[in-house]
This record gives structure tokens, C-alpha cells and sequence, in this order.
């Protein structure tokens, strides 16, 4: 029966992702918007909304401490694996406007997650926790970031409708019918493609619910470690949903949703997720009950930190070209596998 389970989850989770991607694309183009800026702000706030109420009841629950390590976990997974996984399977386009600003902001949050984690380290000791003000303050940096966003996307030099049709015309024949994509020939309004990106989202979610714990539960049957379960298929598992919209984005045509979807829960993760749990409870920052306590110092945030860092360096590169190179893809995905291995090693 498990298997049933989670192969009707896996189909699920691909028909919620159909429905996500091309309401996604068909909104951007109904509002005027590029498909990257609805990817970082309006998907990626939807797939993160899972990670922030489960980070947010662990906080009330007593397991606060879950809560850094699940969102710094979640921007490891997103850069390292699935848009390194992305830019191996097709040529990623780089959107220089978005990109040099939404960047700088993916590349800052962590860095300020970092600073304020080390900081309140180095003042209290062993027992230093992200307490409800920090947890504030970066509530307020998602209300800036999301203005900011509308601001910048209404400012983007490109119109996806102009650039659609104007394209097709250019290299159309005499006389040659035009013709878009058949979900930007849609006759549904933005609200019911807004509902529609809902019910997809809530459909991933469910799904990837149910599939993970199909698959964990089968894992644990077979004699698979917990350790080995906790570095694999749980933390694949929070990221589900940015994975199969990647996938599916890539599939259809529409790898601008990637890319955005990825830089702006990096973000999300960060400022919604780590300040609404803070907000919540105060999240500690030293484990004393694990193996090692500062594990979460002396591995999690230096990976994310170089991960982030040698991302942005792509960002310069891709920009510049248009594109990201698909060899980019394959160090991503080394260093989040030297991520799990790691962790698999101190947990030993």
C-alpha cells in the first residue's frame, strides 16, 4: 500500500505543479509582469507558506530549535540542489534587471541571518537564542522586500506581451497566423488564474505531504537509518514543492519561474520563515542536547554562506551573457552533497 501511496502522490504533486506553472505563466502575462518576478514573489511565497507554519507551531511546541536549522536547510536545498539540478538539465535564462537586484537581496538576507546568529553567539554564550525582536525586524524586511518587488517589476523594461507577439511577428511569414502559448490564450481572468495557482499550490503541498511520509515510513521498513532518512528524504522533503515546480517550469517551457521561484524563497525563507518563527518563540542557536552543539554554526550557516556567495558569482556571470552556463549547475550540486555527507559523518 505504501507504494500506492506515494505513487499517487508523485502524480498528484506533478498535476498541482501542471496547474501552478501555467497559472503562473498566464498571470504574468495577463498583468504585464515578467514570469521571474511572479516566480520570486507570488510562487515562492506559496511554497514556502508550508515551511513557515510548520516552523512556526515546532516554535509554540517546545522544538524551536528546528526552526533555523529547517530554514537554513531549505536555502541550501533550493540553491544548491534544485537550481543546480535545473541549470544541468537546460540553459537557465538570467534576467539582468530582477537578478541584480533580487540577488543582491538573496545574497544579503543571508548574510544578515548570519550576522545576527553569530552576533547574539558571541554576546550570550551557549545560550543564545533569535529572540522576538530580531524576529520583528525581519517580518519588516518581508513587508519592504514585497513592496520593493512590486515597485521593481512595475519598473522592468520588458512587457511579456509585447515581447511574445512582437518575437512571433519578426519571424513569422507573410500572411502566417500569430500564435502564444495556450496558456497566454486563456480566457480565464487573473482571479480565476490566481485561484487556480492556489489550488495547485495546496494540491503540491498535500501530495508532497503524503508521498514523503509514504517514503520515509517505507525507508524506515527496509532498515534504513534514521540518519540517514533525516539527511536525505526529510530534507528533500521541505524543498518538495520548489522542486517539482522547477522541474515542471523546465518542462513546459518557462525556466524564468525557476530561477525566480528559487532566488525569492531563498529570501522567504530567511525574512517569513526564520522571523515569523522567532516572532513566535525565541529559537536557540546552540543545541545543547545534540552531538555537537554548535552544529548549527559551525556547518549550516558557513555552507549557505559559501553556497549563497558562489551563487551570486554565477548571477555576475549570467548576467552579463544572459544565460547561466550549465557547468554551473554541476559545483551546486557537489557542495550540497558534501553538505549531506557531512552531517551523515558528525551524526554518526
Amino acid at each position: 500500500m505504501l507504494v500506492v501511496y506515494a505513487v499517487v502522490g508523485l502524480y498528484f504533486l506533478q498535476l498541482g505543479a501542471e496547474w501552478l506553472v501555467g497559472s503562473a505563466s498566464a498571470l504574468a502575462f495577463r498583468l504585464g509582469l515578467p514570469e521571474v518576478v511572479i516566480g520570486a514573489t507570488i510562487v515562492s511565497l506559496g511554497t514556502t507558506t508550508p515551511e513557515c507554519a510548520v516552523s512556526v507551531m515546532a516554535a509554540i511546541n517546545g522544538n524551536a530549535g528546528l526552526a533555523l536549522g529547517n530554514a537554513v536547510g531549505s536555502v541550501i536545498a533550493d540553491t544548491a540542489l534544485i537550481f543546480g539540478l535545473g541549470c544541468l538539465l537546460t540553459q537557465l535564462p538570467a534576467d539582468k534587471f530582477i537578478l541584480n537586484r533580487q540577488g543582491w537581496v538573496q545574497f544579503g538576507s543571508g548574510v544578515l541571518l548570519a550576522v545576527i546568529c553569530y552576533g547574539l553567539w558571541i554576546l550570550q554564550g551557549s545560550s543564545a537564542v533569535v529572540g522576538r525582536l530580531p524576529g520583528v525586524f525581519l517580518l519588516l524586511l518581508l513587508g519592504v522586500y514585497l513592496a520593493i518587488s512590486v515597485r521593481w517589476a512595475r519598473q522592468h523594461p520588458q512587457n511579456p506581451l509585447m515581447g511574445v507577439t512582437e518575437n512571433i511577428a519578426l519571424h513569422a511569414e507573410p500572411g502566417q497566423p500569430i500564435h502564444v502559448a495556450d496558456e497566454h490564450v486563456t480566457t480565464r481572468g487573473p482571479l480565476a488564474l490566481s485561484l487556480l495557482l492556489l489550488a495547485g499550490l495546496a494540491l503540491i503541498i498535500v501530495s508532497g505531504h503524503f508521498t514523503i511520509e509514504s517514503v520515509t515510513v517505507g525507508a524506515e521498513r527496509l532498515g534504513v537509518p534514521q540518519v540517514v532518512i533525516a539527511a536525505t528524504l526529510v530534507a528533500i522533503g521541505t524543498s518538495l514543492p520548489e522542486f517539482v515546480v522547477a522541474i515542471t517550469a523546465i518542462r513546459r517551457g518557462h525556466p524564468e519561474l525557476l530561477v525566480g521561484n528559487i532566488v525569492g524563497a531563498d529570501i522567504l525563507n530567511i525574512l517569513f520563515v526564520t522571523g515569523a518563527a522567532a516572532t513566535a518563540a525565541p529559537l536557540p542557536i546552540v543545541d545543547a542536547t545534540a552531538r555537537v552543539p554548535e552544529l548549527f554554526l559551525l556547518i549550516h550557516l558557513p555552507s549557505m554562506l559559501f553556497i549563497l556567495a558562489y551563487f551570486r558569482l554565477c548571477i555576475f556571470k549570467a548576467t552579463r551573457q544572459g544565460h547561466f552556463e550549465r557547468w554551473m549547475g554541476g559545483p551546486l550540486l557537489v557542495m550540497y552533497l558534501g553538505y549531506v555527507a557531512v552531517q551523515f559523518l558528525v551524526s554518526m
